[in-house]
């Protein structure tokens, strides 16, 4: 369970903890990528975040005629700060991190607005174009166009004339 949460409802429930000790503590139990990588014992902690951030990254997928849209929540994260690339040939990774902004002196009394890692994955069909790519980002929502290949050409048949000879 996340102690951001069961802070905010202990917290709420005014059984005097302090969020500020919450917060402390989940940072304390958030793991590094770096740590990650180099733990050869706990190699599904880095699978598990990605799996909660995947879980809690909403997408629409649109089909147009000539291309794919995909359309990502990703609040609060700017643009330069969202990763869209495509990995092992098929395979569209988009990913942002939001961080929690740490202000001194200040005791929040409630904490809703989520932080930490927005990602999702898609799987490309064949006739997706690699090359044609864009990605826009405006108001939180991030807009992904992938062109399409053009269908291939029906083949016409031709008739050739047998002569007799």
């Amino acid at each position: 369970m996340d102690l951001r949460n069961l802070g905010m409802d202990i917290g709420g429930m005014g059984f005097g903890i302090d969020n500020s000790i919450l917060s402390t503590i989940q940072d304390m139990l958030e793991l590094s990528e770096e740590h990650d990588k180099g733990n050869q014992n706990n190699p599904s902690r880095a699978y598990v975040r990605d799996a909660k951030a995947m879980a809690r990254t909403p997408a629409d997928i649109k089909e147009y005629p000539d291309s794919y849209a995909l359309v990502v929540d990703m609040p609060g994260i700017k643009a330069n700060e969202i990763k869209v690339q495509v990995e092992d040939d098929n395979v569209l990774v988009v990913s942002g991190e939001r961080k929690r902004e740490k202000e001194e002196g200040v005791k929040y009394l409630k904490m809703e607005r989520r932080g930490g890692k927005s990602m999702r994955k898609f799987v490309l069909p064949e006739n997706a174009n690699l090359d044609a790519i864009s990605a826009v980002s405006r108001d939180g929502v991030l807009t992904v166009t992938v062109q399409k290949f053009p269908p291939p050409q029906a083949k016409k048949h031709k008739t050739i004339e047998v002569k007799a000879g």
